[in-house]
């Protein structure tokens, strides 16, 4: 079984510091819940790299780089791949997996295993752990158990089963909404390389035409596509908000998201928005 890298104590400081983390370094439920809500409100999601152009690298050098020390997010190969350092350093065993993105489709839809996600057990319970699916993440694990309600701190979420294949949904607007499809299959460092590398370049990409940025707020959420800003308030109505000018979306990105892009690589993800 490949290994992958293992997180130094500097790099796994830094990053409790920049999620805001002030726990104990141990393999605890309540570690780990801490964990997955305070991550996706602090290192947003993002597609700035695809979008210019750039690959996304993964390993654990250049993903300390970006995420923690540069103001910058990720997708789920870079989040679910720098967090599941961040857990092994706490000391639980994590499996990666992969999952098929399901928005919009139906539960049979073909489509191809573009995303990451995480396995452990914790205290006796097999969780599922995704810190990495944009604007509806987890901002908590789940019980692998099928077909029971669970709550997180934001939404409930469900998964279903059939066999060897499983299905995450999350309850939005009173609606169950089809998020992925995944199996218990372990998968390696290089099968993420192979997908990182479609997502990243493919022409039928979205990553590679529209400008995606999600960020979890305590009581809601920020997603922006292209240049359509969307706040999502717990129990209330969204506010969207359309941003016609370049340097006003860049403002958003800063402000709104935190992340700050460099003047080279904002050039070339602008010009590559579609439409």
């Amino acid at each position: 079984m490949p290994q992958s890298a293992a997180l130094s104590a500097p790099d796994l400081t830094a990053y409790l510091a920049r999620i805001g983390y002030d726990g104990a370094v141990a393999p605890t439920r309540a570690a780990l819940n801490a964990l997955h809500l305070l991550h996706p409100q602090a290192i947003p999601f993002e597609n700035l790299d695809p979008l210019s152009g750039r690959t996304p690298p993964l390993d654990l050098p250049a993903l300390v780089a970006k995420l923690v020390h540069s103001r910058r997010g990720g997708y789920c190969f870079e989040q679910n791949t720098l967090f599941k350092a961040v857990l092994e350093a706490f000391g639980f065993t994590v499996v990666q997996m992969s999952g098929r993105v399901m928005l919009g489709k139906s539960e049979e839809a073909q489509v191809a295993r573009t995303h990451k996600v995480l396995r452990l057990t914790c205290e006796g319970q097999d969780l599922l752990c995704d810190i990495g699916l944009g604007g509806q993440v987890l901002t908590g694990p789940m019980h692998l158990v099928p077909e029971i309600e669970q709550p997180t701190p934001h939404e409930p979420y469900r998964l279903d089963r059939a066999s060897e294949i499983w299905w995450l949904r999350a309850k939005v607007a009173g609606e169950w909404r089809l998020l992925y499809r995944f199996t218990l299959d372990e998968t390696w460092p290089i099968d993420d390389q192979v997908a990182n590398h479609y997502v990243a370049t493919h022409p039928a990409s979205h990553f590679t035409y529209s400008l995606i940025a999600a960020r979890v707020l305590p009581q809601g959420r920020l997603a922006l596509l292209n240049r359509r800003l969307t706040e999502h308030r717990l129990g209330e109505p969204s506010i969207i908000q359309e941003i016609a000018d370049d340097d006003a979306l860049r403002a958003v990105l800063a402000q709104r998201f935190g992340i700050a892009v460099e003047d080279e690589a904002w050039a070339k993800a602008v010009g590559n928005i579609a439409g």
